[in-house]
């Protein structure tokens, strides 16, 4: 049993599960990490080529979504006695090299000799190397940080990134009824962790553009129903947290 459990939630990415997967064999992630592929009942060949590999594949026989398969890999590493998570996509956008990067700063006490829960690999750091974004992205982006900074007195500069690494307090919290969105698990659960006392910090990561499949966040519409969303779930739980309801 390795100490890090690394999820990679897939949903018809047969065009680079199998390149992410043999890039990982490469680093040193199978010394202290154990891959899990949460197959969110994907139409294409995305299982089988998963399971040609030495990982862990786990299939949803519904199409769940995002945030559903991310919490299934946070209950399987719970039940597994893992003490980290570290998640990241399945389309290639993630480069493997962060992995290692986020498991270092996961184990790295701050200047008040805490350890940090959530570790985000942020694409806008002087040092990160990413790629272009959309222009409704990039607004979204904008928004999500102020009101981030706004509600919880904390900046993000990279609040929708999906390379993450937990601790096993935070991915149990997430674990648990009603405790993580998932429809929409992004800039909304930043606040919470914050506002709940979790310690969320940022690191510099390397990205790439998709070169396969389709996003999720795909076509005009799809981004337009995100961010509109995405402000009100925001709004939800600061005031749900401000009252003492969660």
């Amino acid at each position: 049993m390795k100490e890090v459990l690394l999820i990679i939630p897939a949903y018809n990415e047969e065009a680079s599960i199998g390149a992410l997967l043999d890039q990982l064999k490469e680093t040193d992630a199978a010394d202290y990490a154990d891959v899990l592929v949460v197959n969110d009942a994907s139409l294409d060949k995305t299982n089988s080529i998963a399971k040609q590999h030495s990982v862990t594949v786990v299939s949803n026989v519904f199409n769940l979504g995002y945030g559903s398969a991310l919490q299934l890999g946070y209950k399987y590493a719970v039940r597994h006695g893992y003490r980290y998570v570290i998640q990241i996509d399945a389309d290639g956008q993630h480069d493997v090299s962060n992995v290692r990067v986020l498991y270092d700063r996961l184990r790295t006490k701050d200047e008040n000799g805490q350890y940090p829960d959530i570790v985000i690999g942020s694409r806008f750091f002087e040092n990160s190397r990413s790629f272009p974004i959309s222009g409704i992205k990039s607004v979204a982006i904008k928004l999500f940080r102020w009101l981030i900074r706004r509600t919880s007195g904390h900046t993000i500069l990279d609040p929708t990134s999906g390379l993450q690494g937990l601790s096993g307090r935070a991915f149990l919290y997430y674990s648990l009824y009603q405790n993580f969105n998932f429809m929409y698990p992004d800039a909304n659960m930043i606040i919470q962790m914050i506002m709940l006392g979790f310690r969320v910090v940022e690191i510099p990561s390397v990205m790439h553009a998709r070169t396969g499949g389709v996003s999720m966040h795909s076509g005009f519409f799809k981004p337009l129903i995100y961010m509109m969303i995405m402000p009100l779930s925001m709004f939800s739980i600061y005031s749900r947290i401000k009252k003492g309801l969660q």
